[in-house]
């Protein structure tokens, strides 16, 4: 991705930022590696890691077949049942990444995120948008969706969609071949920035009530309540960010 920004920040990173109140906004910073790698600056009416309860739900990761001998399968994976957005159909995986499908008819009914990688959605039919705390961001047949570790979403279909869901345990990110040193994308590359699109508005919810949110972590899914809505962000900047191609 490359530098972008929304909503209303302060002139230097790491400073105060006060409101019209007096009081101070929140500052998060959210990225890959450390303060090595990709990352944003959001800043937030409330305290992000305010947690008023948290749960373990269990054990998502599924369970492999034994090894046997090699042969042709075929996945009917447009029979999968409807979800709720959190859970997944998982067909295929390793230790590098879970491959499966989502059918979604109505709303998520909770806030999600994934704490163990990244996450591309790949829209088979349908149409709707994606709600983050960077914003939202429209999709519709054949958008890809790139939702990066640790991002609270909710999907929100127009029309019943039904996703390919690419759960990788490591950040998603174009080919180095397709690459110059300063990280645009060459002429011989099959996309390019034109066809990438990042969050159109930003959403900013500062009510104080209780909110869940699934969260995805070493293997298992946990309920954590918050105090405040996930989506109290006033304003971000960064290479860390949901987007679509």
């Amino acid at each position: 991705m490359y530098y972008q920004r929304l909503g209303t920040i302060p002139k230097k990173r790491h400073t105060t930022f006060y409101k019209e109140d007096g009081t101070l906004y929140r500052e998060q910073v959210m990225g890959t590696r450390g303060f090595s790698g990709a990352q944003s600056i959001l800043y937030h009416h409330h305290m992000p890691t305010s947690v008023v309860k948290s749960s373990y739900l269990g054990r998502y990761l599924p369970e492999f077949e034994e090894d046997s001998n090699v042969r042709h399968r075929h996945f009917y994976t447009d029979e999968v049942e409807e979800s709720n957005g959190v859970e997944r159909q998982f067909v295929l995986g390793n230790s590098d990444v879970l491959i499966g499908k989502l059918h979604l008819k109505e709303e998520m009914t909770s806030f999600y995120r994934n704490g163990d990688g990244d996450e591309c959605l790949f829209v088979h039919d349908g149409e709707g948008t994606l709600h983050t705390m960077f914003g939202s961001l429209s999709y519709e047949k054949g958008d890809y969706l790139v939702i990066p570790v640790g991002t609270i979403y909710r999907l929100v279909p127009k029309v019943p969609t039904k996703f390919l869901v690419i759960e990788a345990f490591s950040q998603i990110s174009t080919p180095k071949r397709y690459r110059n040193e300063y990280g645009q994308l060459l002429e011989h590359s099959p996309f390019c920035e034109r066809d990438i699109r990042g969050p159109e508005q930003l959403e900013t919810n500062s009510e104080l009530s209780e909110v869940e949110v699934i969260t995805k972590s070493r293997g298992a899914l946990h309920s954590h309540i918050l105090d405040h809505h996930p989506f109290d962000v006033v304003g971000w900047d960064g290479f860390f960010v949901s987007f679509c191609f």
